[in-house]
């Protein structure tokens, strides 16, 4: 008989995810690389507009570009992020944005006129601070369920029909099989054949 599966086996799904470690490594140079350029841009357009709202505009900007960086490399999902990640991921930049936002408001606090040099250590030190939190909530929530189902491999199986040789009955075991009288039921109706055993 031939075998019912292939005895190859096969993966199916996406490349399997990252260690912690890798994904770690990955986030940091996705999401620093894009916090840097952010950070530079934020510093650019508070020179036009209040820095609460060049902190804003820049956070949505660099959240969906880092989102999609996370979805496709970091957390190897290899596919573009869905909606309910997004939202997942703004959530977390939001209280990102709240950690920036409040390490400023305190740093202006401390010192009216800080320089930019002080306000850029000051910034990317409660970027960094954030960041790892923002790392485990999408490790752990956002991007896990991507992970549990990356790989599927198939096992090799043979299977064959057995042949069952013949088996012989004994004759003190048969048994014959009579077919019982038919008989009449109430009002002339009949009633169907019943096999008695014998």
């Amino acid at each position: 008989m031939k075998p019912q599966l292939s005895s190859k086996p096969s993966t199916t799904g996406a490349a399997a995810a990252p260690g912690p470690l890798a994904s770690f490594a990955r986030f940091v140079l996705c999401g620093g690389g894009v916090g840097l350029l952010s950070s530079g841009a934020v510093a650019l357009l508070a020179v036009a507009m209040p820095w609460v709202l060049a902190n804003a505009l820049i956070t949505v900007a660099s959240t969906i570009l880092c989102t999609e960086l996370h979805a496709r490399f970091t957390f190897g999902g290899g596919k573009r992020a869905g909606w309910r990640q997004h939202w997942q991921s703004a959530g977390s930049a939001t209280a990102a944005y709240a950690v920036t936002c409040v390490a400023m408001f305190v740093l202006h606090l401390v010192q009216p006129s800080p320089g930019m040099l002080t306000e850029q250590i000051v910034y990317l030190s409660a970027s960094g601070l954030a960041g790892i939190g923002r790392f485990l909530v999408l490790r752990l929530y956002v991007f896990a369920a991507g992970r549990s189902k990356s790989t599927v491999s198939v096992v090799p199986v043979t299977l064959a029909t057995p042949v069952a040789p013949e088996v012989q009955v004994p004759s003190t075991v048969r048994r014959t099989i009579l077919r019982a009288p038919v008989t009449r039921g109430i009002g002339g109706l009949r009633t169907s054949p019943q096999l008695a055993v014998s």
